[in-house]
């Protein structure tokens, strides 16, 4: 099990836990303080993540910035990468690519899964993971497809 998802099993049923854990996570990867996320939900092949619409991502028309919701796609998809990936692997993001399919105007929550539900772990291949941005109505407002490279730990 991964360091994470071991933290997170301890953290999450505590009151305060999942917002204790999403700090640390900004502390381990000080970046993705910059959108200040709550994490919802962190499992094998699953995670979730949700983001405030406040001034800090925000753009000049007063939706919330596409690299904020990139930001999201990362961190929820790397995430659940990591927590999925057998302890023999490691992970790298190699591209990603995104839609932006309707302006941002509320809350937002990330929710990334794999591309491919029965991957055949390898040393050196493409893991591609979705992730879907959704608003508070539950509508999609942007969708990420994030290749991540995996490979035997050496």
């Amino acid at each position: 099990m991964s360091q994470a998802l071991t933290v997170w099993k301890k953290l999450a049923g505590a009151p305060g836990g999942k917002w204790a854990f999403s700090k640390l996570i900004c502390l381990k990867a000080p970046y993705f303080s910059s959108i200040a996320p709550l994490f919802v939900q962190l499992e094998p092949h699953y995670c979730e993540i949700k983001i405030k619409k406040q001034r800090a991502v925000l753009n000049h028309i007063g939706t919330v910035h596409a690299i904020a919701m990139c930001n999201m796609a990362e961190l929820a998809g790397g995430s659940m990468t990591d927590v999925t990936v057998p302890s023999t692997h490691r992970w790298i993001p190699k591209g990603m690519t995104v839609e932006y399919l309707k302006k941002a105007e509320t809350d937002l929550t990330a929710a990334a899964a794999p591309a491919i539900a029965d991957f055949t772990w390898a040393d050196g291949s493409d893991y591609p993971v979705n992730v879907e941005v959704r608003n508070s109505q539950n509508e999609v407002v942007f969708k990420a497809v994030i290749m991540m490279w995996v490979s035997l730990k050496t």
